[in-house]
């Protein structure tokens, strides 16, 4: 038998063996990434509850309560295509003297304007006095180019922008950019199959307002970044 002792046979009645240097705290390496994983799900959190809010406020904004009084009259009236009402409302708008001259924007090529006047109550003898076509307009920063130019050639200085309620605040956003000087007011179109105040009943309707404000946002965002970091577009 092997008589001779060790340190095991000496221990106090419930000490353990002492652990190793390297696990009585975690590695360098382990510890960074640990860091890296709470920096990112704070960042994640604080974005995820600022997509959140900002897009509860972009849905009150379009609500008919909170949409700014339209004035009794302005130099100019634009309507950005994409449907009938719009249309409509800015020709309403035309007809009662709101404005001295709309311009429909965003009209396709093939369209003329006896046609547009078959859509809206035969109303030809707008379109022989007031009315401007603009067919180079193929999406809103189109109709925002095409606008600006208009306002500008007509010297104008205030203008009603129609357009569907949703869609509104990226064109005012686009229109801004072009017309820092221009008093833009809006004329928001509600249409009755967009129930805008109980959006969160339809799948549908929250889809194509996310979508909206993804755009709003990346709009927001070019124009911060052409403010930084001006591009010279005459080049």
């Amino acid at each position: 038998m092997n008589t001779r002792d060790t340190a095991a046979d000496h221990k106090a009645p419930g000490e353990q063996d002492p652990a190793p240097a390297d696990a009585e705290k975690p590695s360098g390496r382990k510890m960074f990434v640990r860091r890296c994983v709470c920096i990112f799900l704070v960042l994640f959190l604080i974005g995820l509850f600022s997509f959140v809010g900002g897009f509860l406020w972009f849905v009150e904004v379009l609500q008919p309560s909170v949409q700014a009084v339209v004035p009794r009259h302005a130099d100019g009236i634009v309507v950005l295509t994409g449907g009938r009402d719009r249309i409509s409302q800015s020709l309403d708008l035309l007809e009662v003297g709101s404005a001295k001259r709309l311009l429909i924007s965003g009209v396709h090529p093939t369209t003329s304007a006896k046609q547009i006047a078959r859509l809206n109550s035969k109303r030809m003898w707008l379109f022989d006095c007031c009315v401007d076509l603009d067919r180079k307009a193929q999406d809103t920063i189109g109709n925002a180019e095409e606008t600006a130019n208009w306002v500008r050639e007509n010297r104008f200085s205030s203008l009603l922008v129609v357009t569907s309620a949703y869609h509104m605040p990226r064109a005012l956003a686009e229109l801004q950019v072009r017309l820092p000087k221009a008093s833009l007011f809006p004329s928001p179109v509600y249409h009755k199959e967009l129930d805008l105040e109980h959006w969160y009943e339809s799948s549908s309707i929250t889809k194509l307002l996310l979508r909206e404000y993804v755009k709003y946002i990346l709009v927001r965002l070019r124009v911060k970044l052409d403010f930084v970091f001006p591009v010279n577009r005459s080049a």
